[in-house]
């Protein structure tokens, strides 16, 4: 749960998008069995871009 937090946290600070969208998107991730928090964040960077 921490990694997520995190992961969230970076994600915004860095992007400025919608926190909900960023939370749903490193929460899938989440649960396809990432659960480093740099990767994480790495992994939500390049999803949010790709949009």
């Amino acid at each position: 749960m921490d990694a997520q937090k995190m992961a969230v946290e970076a994600v915004v600070s860095l992007t400025g998008c919608d926190r909900k969208a960023v939370s749903d998107c490193i929460m899938k991730l989440y649960l396809s069995g990432i659960h480093d928090a740099k990767r994480l964040t790495f992994r939500a960077l390049q999803m949010v871009s790709d949009r």
